[in-house]
């Protein structure tokens, strides 16, 4: 845990940004550290110039920054979670660029981990909003997460039926919480906060510019296990999102449409690339993200993999979480030497079933 007031502190240095504060603080361990350093202490970090080790040295304004935001974070009833707490989502964790501070309204959950986010067009079809729905619904009662970004149109569908369906949902937004956007859905964000939570990177009181919104949506995806598009024209929002989910390693899942429809060109150019998995239902995104639900309850259990494993390699990936592990505990585990662990988990990555992470983390895939 580090003192969230002097992270709100750093955070106001301009052009310092989440990656470069997550290297300061590996570097100088606190955020107090960090602001106490001097410019030549400072620029021993890598990605720090000069100018803005001059500028984290001599910055005046962050005291009064951080009481502002500390203010009315507590007249909203929000808080902040940083990339550093363990209420902070693993999914989101590692992708490439994390937020360092999270600004939440609501809270995160176990299930949590098993999400898959539905994006679109502000101006769904009929056939657009039947699809939003229908794939909302459906996740919900099988007790899988929703992720979107609250904007009007498809946005907006998945999140209201979620709750309808007594679901839980995610909105990632891209302005403060403060600042509903757009604003005919604070009524919606009030809903969400009482069975899920409302995300922002941006600090309290930002405006919903136009830039924020292509980098929350980096946001939206990191949640999720794979992203689906349901509508969207082939220079649409949701396309950004499809792209930093296919960055982040993520499935993405595209629902056709009528060929005559811009509002498919989206889709139907990421299945054409062979970019994203063409889906008519939410059992072909289950079969692709390798779960299975049991519907009508809340738990979800991992399909096994089909291809053949040995009797160590079944051992191995049945200890394997959706949560890396370090060789270290998986050899402990599995009572094994490291040497044979590596072996083995490079043959199950050889099948397509794990990944290794940098650190000699693994993963399921």
């Amino acid at each position: 845990m580090l003192n969230v007031r002097d992270l709100l502190r750093l955070s106001s240095v301009p052009r310092i940004g989440s990656t470069k504060i997550r290297a300061l603080i590996a570097h100088f361990k606190t955020p107090i550290g960090v602001l106490e350093a001097s410019p030549r202490d400072l620029i021993k970090v890598a990605g720090i110039e000069k100018k803005l080790a001059s500028n984290i040295a001599h910055h005046e304004d962050g005291e009064r920054f951080a009481d502002e935001q500390l203010k009315r974070l507590n007249k909203l009833g929000a808080r902040i979670i940083t990339v550093w707490d363990k209420e902070y989502p693993e999914l989101l964790k590692r992708i490439y660029d994390p937020p360092a501070l999270l600004y939440v309204l609501g809270k995160f959950s176990a299930k949590d981990a098993h999400a898959v986010a539905i994006v679109g067009t502000r101006q769904p079809s009929h056939y657009g909003q039947s699809v939003a729905e229908s794939f909302a619904c459906d996740l919900s009662v099988l007790g899988i997460t929703t992720v979107s970004g609250l904007a009007r149109g498809v946005d907006t569908i998945v999140h209201t039926v979620t709750l309808k369906s007594g679901g839980r949902t995610i909105a990632v937004i891209g302005s403060g919480l403060d600042v509903p956007y757009p604003p005919e859905n604070r009524k919606l964000m009030e809903q969400i906060t009482e069975r899920g939570a409302v995300v922002s990177e941006f600090p309290m009181g930002a405006k919903p510019d136009a830039t924020n919104f292509p980098r929350r949506n980096r946001i939206i995806s990191g949640l999720a296990l794979g992203t689906v598009i349901v509508e969207s024209a082939e220079d649409g929002g949701a396309m950004i999102t499809a792209s930093t989910a296919l960055d982040q390693d993520r499935e993405v899942f595209a629902v056709p449409g009528i060929i005559t429809e811009k509002r498919s060109s989206g889709p139907h150019k990421l299945i054409q690339d062979g970019r994203a998995k063409l889906v008519q239902n939410v059992d072909d995104i289950l079969d692709e993200l390798n779960l299975k639900m049991r519907r009508g309850e809340d738990n979800l259990v991992e399909r096994q993999p089909m291809v053949q494993l040995s009797v160590f390699e079944q051992k191995l990936y049945d200890l394997l979480k959706t949560e890396p592990l370090h060789i270290d505990d998986l050899a402990e585990s599995a009572d094994s030497s490291t040497s044979d662990v590596l072996v083995t988990l490079l043959s199950l990555e050889f099948k397509g079933l794990i990944k290794q992470l940098p650190g000699k983390m693994f993963v399921k895939t």
